[in-house]
């Protein structure tokens, strides 16, 4: 995908006129190897190929604003109304976003009139009856210790035209979407009816994929808690298999289209001899196929590990009409339940006794508390989020590029997905891990 410097442009609402009560803080702040002035750019690509291929100066390459404080604000914090709306699935970390908004807002611009749209984006919607929470430090306080979001959160698409009334009605001005890639296609229409309108709406997004395969960001938050909490399922399926004669521990975890969790799963553990993802397919029968290669472990060693991500291999389980969920996803097919099957026919015809152990913990990951690293950076991440509203960005996400927070716009990340590349480092780094190879093919390819 090429990209050029209009694909990353940020849209404003107007020019800033008003001192920040940060200005103070800011005046004496000099740029530095660990802060980006509001006047620099954060290159797409900082790889010496790209300069030298382009043969163009630097400061014409494409760049990323900088997320941060600015001097000059375009709201003004004692009149505005803001509301904050979680969308799609449980991810870790939900919570301590809407906190540090909230204290963000609160305590360092002084805004006051802060609410909370329950369930989603149905939550905007006059037929459902949800009434909107009043926020303020009192009301998040604690609440980064608990799973889950205290807002609720739903699937399903809702119209856009009915959502912008409702900001009118009730003043908002600025609006915080929590939510995937579905969820910011929905924000990108609030934010473009909203202009249409002459409305003077900023909707920012503040990107959640417990799966990590939201583009042009360096990572989600709540996906460290979540594969640190699928590294610990991994060790337990070591446990048992290592507890009994042929033992195989079967683990599933999150990953419809991107094996990240999978991955660094496996990495952070040393537990697994087999990653099974999306991103590389698999033939289970033959002499170079899984299935061997895994009876052959077992053989060996005594004992194996395999974690499998929910949207490998969905290619077995192709049989009859696809389904959908509210937000129009495939339901996928239960990949963990064939393998367990096929693992236990195998081992059967092969007269080779088993001990299979299945784990499947989605459902726990998702829900837990986020760790300290998460928490952390949902912090910053809701401060940028903050700062850019404030500055009247909208249809703009906040995420962290090479290292630094920018402003991404909405149609960027939604335009793809990020995946592990077959070729790429980290999937190297499981390959040298685990010692399987890098293809199950139905017949062995000859090594060179």
């Amino acid at each position: 995908m090429t990209i050029t410097s209009s694909d990353l442009e940020v849209k404003t609402l107007g020019a800033c006129r008003i001192a920040s009560p940060l200005a103070v803080r800011l005046g004496a702040r000099r740029t530095s190897q660990h802060y980006v002035d509001e006047g620099d750019r954060v290159l797409f690509d900082d790889t010496l190929t790209m300069v030298t291929e382009r043969g163009v100066p630097v400061d014409q390459l494409p760049g990323f604003e900088p997320a941060g404080p600015r001097k000059k604000i375009y709201f003004d914090p004692s009149k505005i109304r803001v509301g904050i709306v979680t969308c799609g699935g449980l991810c870790p970390g939900l919570n301590d976003v809407i906190r540090a908004l909230v204290i963000q807002l609160h305590r360092h611009y002084g805004a006051r009139r802060i609410v909370g749209f329950r369930n989603g984006y149905r939550g905007f919607i006059a037929k459902y009856g949800d009434p909107v929470m009043e926020l303020n430090p009192e009301a998040v306080a604690g609440i980064d210790e608990r799973g889950g979001t205290i807002l609720g959160t739903s699937r399903g698409r809702q119209d856009p035209e009915e959502i912008v009334d409702c900001l009118e009605r009730m003043d908002v001005n600025v609006v915080f979407v929590i939510g995937g890639d579905g969820s910011m296609r929905g924000a990108s229409q609030i934010a473009q009816i909203a202009l249409k309108r002459d409305d003077n709406i900023a909707v920012v997004g503040i990107p959640k994929t417990i799966d990590n395969d939201i583009p042009f960001i360096d990572h989600s938050f709540g996906f460290q808690t979540a594969f640190g909490q699928a590294a610990e399922s991994l060790r337990s399926a070591r446990v048992e298999a290592r507890s009994a004669p042929n033992g195989i521990g079967l683990v599933k975890v999150m990953g419809r289209h991107s094996g990240f969790i999978a991955c660094s799963a496996a990495l952070a553990k040393g537990d697994a001899d087999f990653v099974l993802i999306p991103e590389v397919q698999f033939d289970l029968d033959g002499t170079g196929g899984l299935l061997a290669a895994l009876r052959q472990r077992v053989q060996q060693r005594g004992h194996a590990v395999v974690v499998v991500a929910e949207g490998a291999g969905q290619e077995y389980l192709a049989d009859g009409p696809d389904s959908v969920d509210a937000s129009g996803n495939v339901r996928l097919r239960d990949i963990g339940s064939l393998l367990r099957k096929r693992i236990i026919e195998d081992f059967a015809a092969a007269g080779v006794d088993l001990n299979m152990r299945y784990f499947d913990p989605s459902y726990l990951i998702r829900s837990v508390p986020a760790d300290p690293y998460d928490s952390m950076f949902c912090s910053r991440l809701a401060h940028a989020a903050v700062h850019a509203a404030m500055a009247g960005r909208t249809e703009v996400v906040v995420g962290r590029w090479h290292g630094r927070f920018v402003h991404l716009p909405m149609q960027l990340i939604c335009a793809g997905r990020s995946q592990v590349s077959p070729d790429g480092d980290l999937w190297l780094s499981v390959l040298e891990a685990t010692g399987q190879p890098q293809r199950f093919t139905s017949t062995p390819v000859p090594a060179r």
